[in-house]
């Protein structure tokens, strides 16, 4: 029998010998009268594995398992152990009521492990990490891609603690303006990517199962997870003390995978609520329509796009415009991503009713003069926004679409009666965020024949709107890469937009046929400059590249 084949024997006879533990465990419960659990299906509260001390629980084979104000719930090989009823004495004097049930000795022992964060990483269990002074200097040191990889690559796993670990890694995200974080355990090991700019990166290898579990561990310690819950997703959040005093929340997404547990972490930068319109990438002509429609009284304004294409940072971005002491603000969060002052934010919460749907419900009471609703998920939502939209309040919200006319269908398939969607709408917005061309490395392509044809061709078909004087002298640029961007070539990101209006053109429409089709004819009427031409401007601009505005919105149709 080879090497190869012995392993999976080997896991098949612990598996067998774990089962009839844990048989042995039930039949021991039977016999003294006591509950039986199976601790690899159950969740297990830190809280309650440290209110016994660790020397006293290894000798009394004995773990607390839930603990809730006085209540605790404890597992127990056995109540006829000398030490275990010594324990169980001591314990009864100080909880009421104790509840004792048994399981078996590796269902116990491997609980244990969780003793070793109670000393040394105390500090970080309470949802705020505070590492602001060391955070500063790792930012600094790592704040060059290759050197943070490098850096990596050089660790000693086995004198790199959990905490050392977790720093470095923030220290990388926040030093390189990473969005997110995916940690993903891999057959032999585990890996660390960051999400730059909307691709990802791999900034460490070859992680030790050892050091990963003890990570994973750490940051469910961190999000409020539970530890035990291996075979379901789990969502979370925590904040670190970022320099400057500043507080970063960081959104947890744990699921299950084919090798462990992976993680994505989602870096929430309070940065991105102070964008200012200029720097959305909205052009002059755009930034006229949205300003518009945001000094109407009433109507919807919709934002839609797939996840990451920077909808969330536009919404806030007009909230921010909106906002004044006259004006009254408030949103209906799934969760709250940023604070921001002078709003009143509330967040979703399914399990007490609070939903979507009944919460801006209760907001219509409170009187607003503007709503954001985070997300129309549901038809009872979209028509209540719709509603709230007809009633004298300035809704917006988002809504995952492929393009902007896409709303239409989409609400109509919500089960939206299509009149109140033509009275109610008054601007959908469709967005993708392309990345920016390095100013330090950016490489002009010179412009043969076949290329200012197609370029003067694309500019004469647009409409009357843009201000095509800019783009007299058109420039085209592509990516090279050097220190300055990490050899990306590309550094930063900027939105690129269509606008869809509604109002009197659309009922016209919409009370005849509700298609694509007969939309996307409506949208060239209203002058729509779509996401791709928007891009193709930009290229023009020198701002992006043609290769990644393909990238984005597929083969160009000039």
């Amino acid at each position: 029998m080879n090497h190869t084949q012995s392993i999976p024997l080997k896991e098949e006879l612990d598996k067998l010998r774990r089962e009839g533990e844990e048989r042995a465990a039930q039949r021991r419960a039977t016999e003294l009268g006591l509950s039986y659990v199976d601790i690899r299906k159950i969740p297990t509260s830190f809280e309650a594995v440290t209110v016994i001390p660790e020397d006293q629980a290894r000798g009394a084979e004995a773990v607390g398992l839930e603990s809730n104000e006085k209540a605790l719930v404890i597992a127990v090989v056995t109540t006829e152990n000398k030490t275990t009823k010594a324990l169980l004495e001591e314990l009864k004097v100080h909880y009421s009521p104790l509840k004792v049930v048994i399981a078996s000795r590796s269902g116990i022992s491997q609980v244990w492990h969780l003793y070793s964060f109670a000393v040394k990483e105390a500090k970080g269990i309470t949802g705020q990490v505070e590492f602001e002074e060391k955070l500063g200097k790792l930012i600094k040191e790592l704040s060059n891609f290759k050197t943070a990889q490098k850096t990596f690559s050089s660790l000693d796993f086995s004198k790199t603690s959990t905490t050392e670990l977790l720093e470095m890694l923030l220290a990388s995200a926040l030093a390189n303006n990473a969005s997110d974080v995916h940690c993903e355990a891999e057959e032999k090991d585990a890996k660390f990517r960051l999400r730059i700019d909307g691709r990802l990166h791999d900034v460490a290898l070859s992680i030790p199962v050892k050091n990963y579990v003890s990570f994973l561990t750490r940051i469910k310690l961190l999000s409020g997870l539970k530890l035990n819950v291996r075979s379901e997703a789990q969502d979370g959040r925590f904040t670190i003390k970022a320099p400057g005093g500043s507080d970063i929340e960081i959104r947890v997404s744990i699921v299950p995978s084919e090798f462990g547990e992976a993680i994505v972490m989602r870096l929430l930068d309070p940065k991105v609520t102070r964008v200012q319109f200029s720097e959305l990438g909205l052009r002059d002509d755009d930034l006229l329509i949205v300003d518009a429609d945001l000094k109407k009284p009433n109507g919807l304004i919709l934002n839609t796009g797939p996840t990451g294409s920077g909808k969330t940072t536009t919404l806030y971005t007009f909230l921010r415009k909106l906002n004044d002491p006259e004006v009254k603000i408030i949103t209906v969060e799934d969760p709250i991503e940023y604070r921001v002052e002078g709003i009143e934010q509330t967040q979703i919460d399914p399990g007490a009713g609070y939903t979507f749907a009944s919460g801006l419900r209760a907001i219509v009471r409170q009187d607003p003069d503007a709503i954001l609703v985070g997300e129309i998920r549901d038809g009872e939502t979209a028509d209540i926004a719709l509603q709230a939209a007809l009633t004298g309040h300035l809704v917006l919200s988002t809504l995952h679409t492929n393009d902007a006319v896409g709303a239409v269908p989409r609400l109509v398939n919500l089960g939206v009666k299509p009149g109140t969607i033509s009275a109610a709408l008054s601007l959908v917005i469709a967005q993708r965020l392309v990345r920016k061309l390095c100013e330090k490395c950016k490489k002009e392509i010179p412009l043969n024949e076949e290329y200012n044809v197609r370029i003067n061709v694309f500019l004469k078909n647009l409409p009357e709107r843009v201000k095509k004087d800019s783009y007299s002298h058109p420039v085209l640029y592509e990516s090279v890469g050097c220190d300055a961007c990490n050899h990306f070539g590309y550094k930063g990101r900027i939105g690129i937009f269509e606008f869809f209006h509604g109002g009197q053109s659309l009922e016209e429409v919409i009370l005849e046929e509700i298609s694509e089709n007969t939309l996307g004819q409506l949208a060239v009427k209203q002058g729509m400059v779509t996401m791709q031409q928007d891009g193709i401007l930009k290229s023009l601009q020198g701002i992006t590249s043609l290769q990644e505005i393909e990238d984005v919105t597929g083969p160009l149709k000039w």
